[in-house]
């Protein structure tokens, strides 16, 4: 195991639910977390940015409330996800939000920034940076991130291209702190080998969308469902940035998934008719055959447990 700061060091189980745009929301968090899996969201799923405070309210004051009530399984920490890009004109007014509150895990994308790593410690909160690659790992560490988020090939929404073989390798030749690894996981069986490449934590995205809290239309959910690997369409078409998405969403805004063009980086946004085009292109990983029932998030965690205990049992007899 890696040198775990803070809240992580208490986990007791290997997961962490990545942020999901506009998806997540304060009953998925506190679902996810009151079932022992980090649970997490996008600042930005606040609009307007004044209902942050009104989410970070209800999500303290429900783990505080279940805490108090079950001592012998407290939740698991809630981490709060900030876009640090120069489109996002909310950071300021977004992270005074997290220190006023004391998220205890931060997890910074699309930029690293001294700054926002040194307000999380200010009062002992964790930063987790996602990366693509080892070049932006080691940046990330030398801004102050407390540790890293490796998106790996088959990750929903924007996701890199590198095997998570030579991503956790590369990264683990230098770094011997937390490191959570993302692309195309979606069962117990999947964590445990997250944790064999040498990752501390298994990142699941997708898996969550198909959830009864998660705020997703139904049709998404049960796309999910009936969907598979082969059923996912790489682009950078939609924001920018290249990620992967259901080809089902992408005929139904009446694209050609097959032959989508190529979009200005330059242009990267993640507000206004970027964040509509979310709601009609449905961001999805490639792991998502193992999904096959939309259910309420506490029952996929004990599904996700019970499939890693049976793996670790099969190794053991190995």
């Amino acid at each position: 195991m890696s040198r775990l700061p803070g809240a992580l060091a208490q986990l007791s189980f290997p997961v962490i639910g990545s942020p999901l745009f506009i998806i997540s929301n304060p009953k998925l968090v506190i679902a996810q977390c009151v079932a022992g899996v980090v649970g997490s969201m996008p600042a930005l799923n606040a609009r307007p940015a004044e209902q942050l405070e009104e989410w970070l309210i209800e999500i303290t004051e429900a783990l505080a409330a279940h805490n108090a009530a079950h001592p012998d399984r407290p939740a698991a920490p809630f981490a709060i996800n900030q876009i640090v890009h120069k489109s996002n004109d909310r950071l300021a007014h977004d992270m005074a939000l997290c220190v006023k509150y004391k998220v205890p895990i931060i997890i910074t994308s699309l930029g690293a920034r001294e700054d926002i790593n040194a307000a999380a410690h200010s009062y002992g909160g964790v930063v987790l940076h996602d990366v693509i690659n080892n070049k932006h790992a080691r940046k990330a560490i030398e801004k102050g991130a407390d540790g890293l988020i490796a998106v790996a090939a088959g990750a929903g929404g924007h996701a890199g291209v590198k095997s998570p073989f030579a991503l956790i390798q590369e990264i683990r030749q230098w770094f011997d702190g937390p490191v959570a690894l993302s692309g195309s996981i979606a069962s117990g069986g999947a964590v445990l080998a997250a944790q064999a490449m040498g990752a501390d934590f298994a990142y699941i995205g997708s898996a969550f969308i198909a959830t009864e809290e998660a705020r997703a239309a139904d049709a998404y959910k049960q796309a999910i469902v009936d969907s598979n690997s082969d059923d996912i369409v790489y682009s950078n078409l939609f924001t920018g940035v290249h990620g992967n998405y259901l080809a089902p969403s992408i005929r139904a805004a009446g694209l050609d998934p097959d032959n989508l063009p190529e979009s200005d980086p330059s242009q990267m946004n993640f507000g206004g008719d970027k964040a509509k085009a979310w709601k009609d292109i449905w961001g999805c990983g490639q792991g998502i055959g193992a999904i096959d029932k939309v259910q309420p998030a506490g029952e996929l965690v004990a599904q996700l447990k019970r499939e890693y205990a049976a793996a670790r049992e099969r190794l053991a007899l190995a």
